[in-house]
C-alpha cells in the first residue's frame, strides 16, 4: 500500500517519540502490515523505532488486537525482569501516543502503531544451520513458559476460529458440495484423504472442551522468522509479529514450527513426493522447544505434541484444498493448481508423519 508522507508526518506526530524524527524509511519483508524504521536525533545520539500500519483488512478488531499485545507484552516485561534479563530487547514495548493511546487512527482511516526499535539483532529466513532451529524451538517453548499464568480466556481472537480445526473441517465440507468451479472430480484423492483423517481433527479441540488440554496464549505464526536473534551470539532474544497473538493450545504452536520447519520440500513443491519429516530437524526442535518450556506444559500436552504437528499440517492442507475448490480466493496463486500443489505437499508430509510416528513419540518421551 501506497502511504502518503503527508500521513506519515500526522503520525510521527501524534506519538511520544524521543527527539525530532529525521528519517522514516521502508523496514523488513512483511506482507500484511506496512512497517518503517524511523530514526530520531536526540540530546545523547540517535533513537531508532519501528512504525507499523495495521492491516485493518486483514484484522478487523484493532482495539483487541492491541489490547492483546499491550496485556501481553507488559505482561513479559515483568517476568523477563524478574528472571534478571532485559525487558527493552528481549520482548517488544509498544510506544503511547502523546495523549496516552496504545494506536493511532489517521485521517486518512489508516491504525498505526510504534515499537522501540531492537538494536543489535536480526531475523532469520530460513535455517541455514540445526543450531537455528533449536533455538527457534527454545524460544517459543520459553515465550510459553513465560506466560504460562497469563490469563489467556481475556485475549481476544483477532481471527476467529484460526485453528479450529472441526470448523475449517465444516468449511471444506461445505466447499466439496458446493463445488463452484467444478474441481471436486478431478482431488476425488485429496478429498477422501482428508475425511478418513476426520476422528484426529476434533481431537484435540475435543480435549481442550473436557479440560484435559489447558487454554494457552498461542503465537500463532511460530516460523523462524518471527524470533529475532543477537547479532553477536545468534541466540535466540526475542518473539515478534504478534499480531496473531490468541487464546489456543501450546500443540498447535509446536506444531505450526513442525509443519513449515522441519519438512524436507518447499510448501510449494510440485513434487509432493519430496514431502518428507526431517526426523533430526524434529528432534531438535522437540530438544529446545520442551527445554524452554521449563516444565510449564502437562503430561498430556507433551504426549499430544506430535498430534499437534500432524493437524496442523493436516488443517492448513485442508484450507489449502478449500480454497482451490472455491477458486483459490484467499491464498495468493502464482500458477495454474498453485493451492493443489501446496494442498498435497502438506497431505505428503501428513503420511510420512504417520509412517513414523512411533519414532516421533519416541523423541518426545526422550526429552
Amino acid at each position: 500500500m501506497e502511504i502518503k508522507q503527508k500521513e506519515l508526518n500526522e503520525v510521527l506526530a501524534a506519538f511520544a517519540l524521543a527527539g525530532e524524527p529525521v528519517s522514516c524509511t521502508r523496514y523488513g519483508s512483511g506482507h500484511i502490515n506496512d512497517t518503517f524504521c524511523v530514526a530520531c536525533r536526540t540530546e545523547d545520539g540517535e533513537q531508532k523505532y519501528i512504525l507499523q500500519r495495521m492491516n485493518h483488512e486483514v484484522f478487523k478488531d484493532i482495539a483487541g488486537l492491541m489490547k492483546n499485545i499491550t496485556g501481553v507484552t507488559r505482561f513479559l516485561r515483568e517476568r523477563i525482569a524478574e528472571n534478571g534479563g532485559d525487558p527493552d530487547r528481549e520482548t517488544l514495548n509498544t510506544v503511547p501516543t502523546k495523549d496516552g493511546q496504545d494506536y493511532y487512527a489517521s485521517a486518512e482511516g489508516n491504525f498505526w502503531r510504534v515499537y522501540l526499535f531492537i538494536e543489535g539483532a536480526s531475523c532469520y529466513d530460513a535455517v541455514k544451520d540445526p543450531k537455528d532451529f533449536y533455538q527457534s524451538g527454545r524460544a517459543f517453548g520459553h515465550f510459553q513458559q513465560l506466560l504460562a499464568d497469563y490469563p489467556a480466556k481475556e485475549l481476544t481472537e483477532t481471527i476467529p476460529h484460526f485453528h479450529d480445526t472441526p470448523f475449517r473441517l465444516a468449511a471444506f465440507r461445505k466447499a466439496i458440495e458446493e463445488d463452484i468451479c467444478g474441481r471436486a472430480a478431478s482431488v476425488q484423492a485429496e478429498i477422501q484423504f482428508i475425511l478418513d483423517r476426520e476422528a484426529d481433527m476434533h481431537a484435540a479441540m475435543d480435549m481442550l472442551a473436557a479440560g484435559e488440554l489447558p487454554l494457552r496464549v498461542t503465537h500463532n505464526d511460530t516460523k523462524l522468522n518471527n524470533i529475532m536473534n543477537d547479532n553477536e551470539t545468534g541466540e535466540a532474544l526475542c518473539i515478534i509479529d504478534l499480531d496473531t497473538i490468541m487464546p489456543g493450545l501450546s500443540i498447535f504452536d509446536f506444531g505450526d514450527s513442525i509443519r513449515f520447519g522441519a519438512n524436507m520440500a518447499a510448501e510449494d513443491e510440485p513434487d509432493y513426493t519430496k514431502a518428507k519429516l526431517s526426523l533430526p530437524l524434529f528432534d531438535i526442535y522437540a530438544k529446545g522447544f520442551l527445554e524452554g518450556c521449563a516444565g510449564r506444559l502437562t503430561e498430556t500436552e507433551k504426549k499430544m505434541l506430535p498430534m499437534g504437528a500432524k493437524l496442523m499440517t493436516l488443517e492448513c492442507g485442508m484450507r489449502f484444498l478449500t480454497d482451490y475448490l472455491q477458486g483459490d480466493v484467499y491464498f495468493h496463486t502464482s500458477r495454474e493448481g498453485h493451492n493443489l500443489d501446496r494442498c498435497r505437499t502438506q497431505l505428503g508430509l501428513v503420511a510420512d508423519m504417520e509412517k513414523h510416528w512411533g519414532e516421533m513419540e519416541g523423541i518426545i518421551e526422550k526429552y
